[in-house]
């Protein structure tokens, strides 16, 4: 009897050592580090361990800081097991060690990697793996006025001829511009809509080799119609600002900007406010926006879409497993809840199941976005625009990026020349050929 006890306590006592071993502990470092935002990744967290025993600390991190800190860590042999991180790292980290490329391209091809958006997945290869794993991201897109465009009978402004056609039927002030096209050099705001007009004429300014002179052709055909949207500009110094208050008042047919007007179109956000009419949290305006993520101009006409993209990156020195395993539950069981941590600004860059394509786009167009009232995105836009705003992580890209040159490419960005050469091509102090030359002394003395 009393080895019958002896035994069963032992077998008790074994049990919560095996489970007491297996209970492990993993730091979770994001950049997401608002403190709603911060909740929100503590409930999964919590929820993570209920699940699997494992506790995750989630650290917040500026992203500011990202680069020294981790840089630093790893130096130092305290990397955390978990960095949520920009694109920018991903080929740097996984080049230095600092990612377990094949543990993040095992979790991707685990998930299955035909799930997740192409683009995103492409900008992440190293070595014929995928070095982290996509998350979530969100691409610039063209906003414009269906209703307008649809009683002109225009097509849908996915290329350059479209877009100008639109132009010229609709471009009527001081009442209505045809477009609002940032022109103010100092603003990084110019520099996104350019690098997207460039791209989506499939124009780089490097290759793996490094610095690539500009296409004079290629070249000439984005200046040219970067000329033709300008002059379709109210006057002034315009960036996002301008932007977005001319489209909110009905006075632009196009803009260019983030999907963080999205939830601000449908009066949701007391700090910007359409003004299109006389209720400021009127969808009025909402309803009548169509959206464009991936244009094209005529050398490049299956066109691109500048995007930001973020990743989930296992490190040379986790926890494999149990990263591993957090990583996959936030971008499975835990996927909806991933995204919830910011929807306006976190399109679902894995789209659904093989059993189910579009479960996480579907499950994302009903989570609530704005800021002084909320409510889900498919109240304001149909599937069709849900999907074109998905979509455009299809064609996902950014200037280095495939050639293993996002740091140079964005050393050039940063000099603002190609800012400052536009601007004076757009206000005729220079023609296209010497536009093109300058363009290609300045871009090609940047090391």
């Amino acid at each position: 009897m009393r080895l019958g006890i002896l035994t069963a306590t032992t077998a008790v006592i074994s049990t919560l050592v095996v489970g007491l071993a297996q209970a492990d502990t993993i730091r979770f470092w994001t950049t997401e580090n608002q403190p709603e935002r911060l909740a929100k990744q503590q409930a999964m967290a919590d929820d993570f361990k209920t699940r699997t025993g494992h506790t995750v600390e989630v650290i917040p991190v500026e992203e500011k800081d990202l680069g020294t800190r981790t840089t630093a860590a790893f130096a130092a042999g305290d990397l955390p097991d978990v960095i949520y991180h920009t694109l920018q790292y991903v080929l740097p980290w996984a080049e230095a060690g600092i990612l377990d490329v094949e543990t993040n391209s095992d979790i991707v091809d685990a998930l299955q990697q035909n799930t997740f958006a192409p683009g995103a997945i492409t900008m992440a290869q190293f070595d014929g793996m995928t070095a982290a794993v996509p998350v979530d991201g969100w691409t610039q897109m063209v906003v414009y006025r269906k209703d307008l465009f649809d009683a002109a009978g225009l097509a849908a402004p996915t290329s350059y001829a479209a877009i100008e056609a639109a132009v010229d039927a609709l471009h009527n002030p001081p009442s209505m511009y045809g477009f609002v096209a940032p022109n103010k050099v100092d603003e990084n705001f110019m520099s996104q809509v350019l690098e997207h007009v460039f791209l989506a004429n499939g124009v780089s300014p490097v290759s793996t080799d490094g610095f690539a002179p500009l296409d004079a052709t290629m070249t000439t055909e984005v200046l040219d119609f970067y000329k033709k949207i300008s002059k379709a500009s109210p006057p002034g110094e315009l960036y996002w600002k301008q932007s977005r208050e001319m489209y909110f008042a009905g006075q632009a047919a196009m803009i260019i900007w983030s999907p963080f007007i999205l939830d601000e179109l449908a009066g949701l956000r007391d700090s910007a406010p359409p003004t299109i009419n006389d209720d400021p949290t009127s969808p009025e305006l909402a309803s009548k926006t169509g959206i464009v993520t991936t244009f094209g101009g005529p050398s490049n006409p299956d066109g691109a879409a500048w995007a930001d993209i973020r990743y989930f990156g296992v490190t040379s020195e986790a926890n494999t497993d149990v990263a591993s395993e957090f990583v996959t539950y936030s971008m499975k069981d835990g996927y909806t809840a991933t995204l919830s941590i910011a929807p306006e600004g976190k399109f679902p860059v894995r789209r659904g199941e093989v059993t189910d394509t579009a479960r996480y786009v579907n499950a994302w167009s009903n989570l609530p976005v704005g800021v002084d009232r909320k409510a889900p995105l498919s109240n304001f836009y149909d599937r069709a625009t849900i999907r074109r705003i998905v979509a455009g992580l299809e064609t996902a890209n950014r200037w280095g990026v495939k050639e293993g040159q996002l740091s140079l490419a964005s050393k050039m960005i940063n000099t603002q020349a190609i800012n400052r050469i536009v601007r004076q091509y757009i206000d005729d102090e220079i023609n296209s050929v010497d536009a093109v030359a300058k363009l290609n002394a300045e871009l090609g003395s940047v090391q």
